[in-house]
């Protein structure tokens, strides 16, 4: 594939997750009420529209490429492209009213995923990358911190509660003791927060292929790491850390330490 196809998606993939982080500021702040799935999380109609724009926007662009949706699901499975799609991540922040949640646009070319695009609307932050391309945050290159000890480092997760829910808390807890500051700041803006160099470790014991496959490109491109909690690059392994790059052995290390720590569980 050539830099100027890559670029080309990458400018597409940005442009999808502006449109539909636009879109869903139409309901931001507006007392939406959310449905619930079998799974108890919410949804709400900012959800569907903004996934069905993002599929009409795909289909009339590239209408040979599948895509994959938290809501509709998959459409031409096998497809040499897949466009991976979260129209809001962090549903129950933006319920809430709070300006963390984002808009993701993954894709994956043979299965490999080579762009990625993060749009935080109310915040105006977007990022966007492709495979040997760099990371661009708001039109300026992003780049992960110099930050090489856990000692000084920024940790992030969604919620200190699920690390315990998922047989993680035990992993927390010594990476906790281990970090300089610790903070709930969560979803993928956690992720946006190490690929700008804000913080240096994000954390998710639970994740789904939508919420890793706009972020695993931008971090990559940032100069950072997304991998399972076994320090392997992937985006349908059910788990997620994402790091500077500089603090990864020092993670892994703890988590494998923890294995057998009696807060597991």
């Amino acid at each position: 594939m050539s830099n100027e196809t890559l670029r080309e998606l990458r400018d597409f993939a940005a442009d999808l997750a502006s449109q539909a982080g636009e879109l869903t500021l139409r309901y931001y702040q507006t007392d939406i009420a959310p449905d619930f799935k079998a799974d108890a999380s919410p949804v709400t109609i900012a959800d569907r529209a903004s996934e069905r724009l993002m599929r009409e926007l795909i289909e009339a662009r590239y209408p040979k490429h599948s895509i994959l949706g938290e809501e509709e699901g998959e459409t031409r499975p096998g497809a040499t492209y897949r466009w991976i799609l979260d129209p809001i991540d962090g549903t129950k922040t933006f319920v809430r009213g709070v300006p963390l949640y984002a808009v993701l646009v993954g894709l994956e070319r043979e299965g490999e995923p080579v762009v990625g695009a993060i749009n935080v609307p109310a915040l105006g932050d977007l990022l966007a990358a492709a495979r040997g391309e760099g990371c661009s945050w708001n039109g300026r290159r992003a780049r992960v911190s110099s930050i090489a000890s856990l000692s000084e480092s920024l940790l992030l997760c969604t919620e200190v509660e699920s690390m315990a829910r998922h047989g993680r808390a035990g992993a927390y807890r010594r990476l906790a003791a281990a970090t300089k500051m610790q903070r709930t700041w969560g979803d993928a803006y956690g992720y946006v927060l190490v690929a700008t160099g804000r913080a240096e470790v994000m954390l998710d014991p639970v994740v789904s292929i939508w919420d890793c496959a706009a972020i695993l490109p931008v971090l990559e491109e940032a100069g950072g790491t997304a991998t399972n909690w076994s320090g392997r690059a992937l985006i349908d392994g059910g788990e997620l850390i994402g790091t500077n790059g500089l603090v990864l052995k020092e993670v892994l290390a703890m988590i494998s330490e923890a294995e057998d720590d009696p807060y597991v569980g």
